[in-house]
């Protein structure tokens, strides 16, 4: 079954880092990412730029647009990780795998079952 990790954390702290915490905690990450794939678990992982630069559509008669996401948290959709576990046991040690290489954040990783899947055609 395919699992979605939402990486939810407070883009201020992520944004506090130095180049040298960013660089560390991705490169973390990346060792992470590259383990999945070789145990042929990864699916499509994205980073989200920050919510400054995203828009909301307000569904209802008259759908209307405003500045960034609407939500009330102090936390943000960071990214996601889509991966292949047998369990949601499994897809949770993968969470676990991640928050061990990304130490210096404080967020979490809501881990969903995904319903539907469609990779969709190639963007770049």
């Amino acid at each position: 079954m395919l699992y979605a990790i939402l990486c939810y954390d407070c883009e201020d702290v992520i944004g506090s880092w130095t180049k040298e915490e960013e660089d560390a905690t991705m490169a973390r990450l990346e060792a992470v990412r590259q383990e999945l794939a070789a145990e042929g678990k990864l699916g499509p992982v994205a980073r989200l730029l920050p919510t400054t630069a995203a828009a909301t559509l307000r569904k209802g008669k008259e759908p209307f647009v405003i500045d960034g996401p609407f939500a009330e948290t102090k936390e943000q959709l960071l990214g996601f990780y889509v991966v292949k576990c047998a369990s949601l046991e499994e897809a949770l040690e993968v969470a676990r795998r991640l928050a061990r290489a990304n130490s210096l954040a404080v967020g979490s990783y809501e881990v969903r079952p995904v319903g539907m899947f469609d990779a969709g055609g190639r963007l770049a």
